[in-house]
């Protein structure tokens, strides 16, 4: 256990879904503080900006203490040692994310000051959510309820409501 330490859970969190928040709640039983580091994906087009990922969050994680909510942009090892972090928490939901987590962290271990990788398996009822999927099928309309925290719903909901006026306007 690091009872003490900072822990980091970065991802993007385009939204956060159930399957983060059993990483999440997890992770916080690990460690004294848990940062969960709202990050740019270069890679992806993003949904949410970022304030309202952050936002998301915490609606999501009010009723666990030792959360902390920061956001980046740039390399996660950058942001590790600026902070001084102890070790980064990573997710795995099938054998496709171990391939590609297990690159990234023997990339950042060449980068990091010391910090370490862990990775905690998705509960098998999360292990097929991902933020993508859960995007695209909102905005088809269709059911994402038990697949998102009810109060990132709420916020998604009145998200697109904002925008459609927006729109319209």
């Amino acid at each position: 256990m690091l009872t003490g330490k900072k822990l980091l859970y970065a991802g993007s969190f385009d939204p956060l879904t159930n399957g983060h928040m059993d990483i999440i709640e997890r992770g916080c039983a690990l460690c004294g503080t848990l940062v969960i580091g709202v990050a740019k994906n270069h890679s992806k087009r993003e949904k949410y900006p970022f304030d309202a990922r952050s936002e998301m969050i915490t609606l999501a994680t009010g009723h666990l203490a030792n959360v902390e909510i920061d956001s980046f942009d740039g390399l996660l090892a950058d942001y590790v040692n600026s902070r001084g972090i102890s070790a980064v928490l990573r997710g795995l939901r099938a054998c496709a994310d171990f391939e590609y987590e297990m690159q990234m962290a023997q990339m950042n271990a060449r980068l990091y000051g010391g910090a370490e990788t862990i990775f905690l398996m998705a509960a098998p009822s999360y292990s097929f959510v991902s933020s993508s999927m859960v995007h695209e099928v909102f905005s088809l309309g269709g059911d994402v309820s038990g697949l998102v925290p009810d109060k990132v719903l709420e916020y998604m909901k009145s998200f697109e409501a904002r925008n459609i006026k927006e729109t319209i306007r």
